[in-house]
């Protein structure tokens, strides 16, 4: 994509499909390329480069490849840097056990803790969420893709409870999800100094399930 925001080097259509095409068409994708790419970015990131401050060219220049090797990737910017993020997430979120409420909402926050723990990710998604009014498409995409389905996993959770009757079924499941999520991701996304003990997801899970449990009726004798 060129800086009048065309697709580049006389493509048409939609940069996904921009970048369906060139990955179809050429040579094979290399994944060394791929790598080095992600990587430099991620280290420009931590290095406190803003991605205001980010271009293709420099990525190009500090990756050591060709700017036109980086368009037969990626369609621009956002493009890449989503690709970035999701390089982040690697790793799975575990599925709850469907043992209680409590002790899934404890896998899943427990998953939360030990991301934060890895410094590179949290170091990266500090700086994104610091970012995001200047680049909405960018978060609300890695969102769509990455936090809904984390933020779905939470909500059966808590709908199942409340089935159960080991949560309140008169509570807004999506305001109820965020007491829970909400702690262990200040700790790890904006308060770094904090610390993410083990224990840190029990702790924030009882405290929680202690004012959303169902009332105890009161029977008049």
């Amino acid at each position: 994509m060129n800086g009048t925001g065309t697709p580049a080097h006389g493509s048409t259509g939609t940069p996904a499909q921009g970048t369906a095409r060139a990955g179809r068409r050429g040579r094979p994708r290399s994944a060394a390329v791929d790598t080095a790419v992600v990587e430099t970015v991620l280290r420009l990131l931590e290095q406190g480069v803003t991605i205001g401050e980010l271009s293709m060219e420099r990525i190009a220049r500090e990756a050591g490849v060709g700017k036109a090797a980086l368009y037969r990737r990626w369609a621009g910017k956002e493009e890449l840097m989503l690709d970035v993020l999701r390089s982040l997430d690697d790793v799975s979120q575990p599925e709850p056990p469907g043992v209680s409420v409590r002790d899934d909402l404890v896998v899943l926050l427990e998953f939360l803790r030990r991301r934060g723990l890895a410094k590179r990710s949290s170091a990266v998604l500090r700086t994104v969420v610091t970012q995001v009014k200047a680049h909405p498409r960018l978060w609300n995409e890695y969102h769509r893709t990455v936090v809904t389905a984390r933020r779905e996993a939470v909500f059966a959770v808590l709908r199942r409870g409340m089935a159960t009757g080991e949560v309140r079924s008169d509570l807004d499941v999506e305001l109820l999800a965020e007491l829970f999520v909400s702690p262990m991701l200040t700790r790890a996304l904006l308060h770094e100094w904090e610390d993410l003990s083990e224990g840190l997801a029990e702790r924030i899970v009882d405290t929680v399930l202690e004012g959303v449990r169902p009332r105890e009726r009161a029977f008049s004798g």
